[in-house]
């Protein structure tokens, strides 16, 4: 009398367990990513622009507030210290550029007022922080 033997199954790579680890892992690397970005700025409002730009560079972070305050790098300062500040800076680094954070709601004549405490600094890099909107259709 013979026995049949029954081939053994074939090995199989279960893939739900290894979705999971590699879903742990984007999610990981997400979020530590997240904790490593540089923030200078204050939150505050910004207003939209659709040809706004990422800049990866260092930068000096000018914060003006709603109610008018302004923070140098998350440091109070005042319109006549931003000056003095800002000149220390451009000693160690002449290529600096001023990152302007205000809110949408301060006044024309504020922010004017800090591009002209800028310039008269020796700023000759000065950048507006916005939000990146969505380009309009058409």
């Amino acid at each position: 009398m013979r026995i049949r033997r029954t081939p053994p199954e074939k090995a199989r790579i279960e893939i739900i367990p290894m979705i999971d680890v590699i879903f742990f892992l984007l999610v990981f690397f997400m979020v530590s990513t997240l904790s490593m970005t540089v923030n200078r700025a204050l939150p505050v409002n910004l207003p939209s622009a659709s040809t706004s730009q990422k800049d990866m560079r260092d930068n000096v972070s000018l914060t003006v507030t709603q109610d008018g305050k302004m923070f140098l790098n998350k440091e109070p300062v005042d319109l006549k210290d931003v000056g003095q500040r800002v000149k220390a800076a451009l000693g160690s680094d002449p290529q600096l550029t001023v990152v302007i954070n205000a809110d949408g709601q301060v006044l024309h004549s504020t922010v004017v007022d800090v591009l002209d405490e800028l310039r008269q600094a020796g700023v000759s890099g000065l950048a507006i922080a916005v939000k990146a909107a969505r380009k309009p259709a058409g």
